[in-house]
């Protein structure tokens, strides 16, 4: 549902679920939650998966569901990383807010901690402390993207619930129901494209619609791989035919002039390229050689070397294989 008022808001934020029945995924996690809800016993919770899963959504569903408007102020903290959550926080605001008891109010407070593996150990150690001390009159809920940043002790005091990535299946009618209401024309292979790039992230889903939108106002396959800079299916076909077809200087000009034209970046090329040797017909002894290979130039990518040899280095690990495959027939 769009939030009323939310004219030049991003959409992101305009289409935030406001409701648990407004969310589309992880039901039985919903449900689960519901229930504490209902019967008045919700545990300290933690919620981790990667980025643009519905965790904080829910947890705000949760919250307004639990507290009218005028108390939603008194009863719930909500902290992320961009506010400062060192020791001194945990011992300063946390322990204040968690500290002082309701009065004229029954229920418990709670403290929402977003992006909690950004929290320093010695925070997280003064935290488990303030947890076990004010457990009777107030509830956390961390939130994190990666579970092993959070400290043993600090997991064992929460209820887990782990927030997957989105499927194709759930995330294509949310997204409909945001082109209808900002009647945005999309074809069907754009709709795809928009699925694939997100990978299970709807924030990025919804950010890369609107981004195509505003730049092209037609979201096209085409449209979209451009808007985020990434190859399109056939340059990843035409960069492979001319690094096994064609010769080594040909290979490397073309390849150069198509990087520089569409702004395409050696990691995202490399990456595209892996899933298409997975699907060429190669031996298996020289699709082992040549994976080998390209591991080692993502890995020396990732270090910050120069794009240019490690294009060179691409190639030529591509060359290796013809002629291997030339001899081996």
């Amino acid at each position: 549902m769009a939030r009323a008022g939310g004219g030049n808001l991003p959409w992101v934020e305009k289409y935030r679920p406001q409701t648990l029945s407004e969310l589309v995924s992880h039901r039985d996690i919903l449900s689960t939650v519901q229930r504490f809800i209902s019967e008045d016993r919700l545990p300290h919770l933690l919620l981790y998966g990667p980025p643009g899963t519905g965790k904080t959504s829910t947890i705000l569903a949760c919250a307004r569901q639990l507290y009218r408007e005028r108390e939603f102020g008194s009863m719930v903290l909500e902290l992320n990383a961009s506010d400062d959550r060192g020791i001194d926080i945990v011992r300063g605001p946390i322990l204040s807010f968690a500290s002082t008891r309701t009065i004229f109010k029954k229920g418990f407070k709670l403290v929402i901690l977003d992006e909690a593996d950004a929290m320093t150990q010695d925070a997280q150690n003064a935290l488990r402390r303030v947890i076990e001390k004010f457990t009777e009159n107030t509830r956390f809920c961390l939130i994190c993207n990666y579970l092993s940043k959070i400290i043993p002790a600090l997991q064992s005091r929460c209820t887990r619930f782990r927030f997957g990535p989105l499927t194709p299946e759930l995330m294509v009618p949310r997204l409909q129901h945001v082109i209808q209401e900002e009647g945005v024309d999309v074809t069907e292979d754009g709709m795809k494209a928009l699925v694939t790039l997100s990978s299970g992230d709807m924030r990025r889903a919804l950010n890369i619609l609107q981004s195509t939108t505003m730049a092209f106002g037609k979201v096209t396959e085409e449209n979209v791989y451009t808007c985020t800079g990434h190859p399109l299916e056939s340059d990843i076909a035409n960069i492979l035919d001319w690094m096994l077809n064609q010769d080594f200087s040909t290979a490397y000009r073309r390849i150069m002039e198509l990087k520089t034209l569409k702004g395409l970046a050696l990691q995202d090329i490399l990456t595209e390229i892996h899933l298409f040797v997975h699907r060429v017909d190669f031996p298996p002894s020289v699709r082992i050689q040549l994976l080998i290979k390209m591991a080692d130039i993502e890995y020396r990518l990732a270090a910050g070397t120069s794009e240019k040899i490690q294009l060179s280095s691409l190639i030529a690990a591509f060359q290796c294989t013809r002629d291997l495959i030339v001899a081996e027939a």
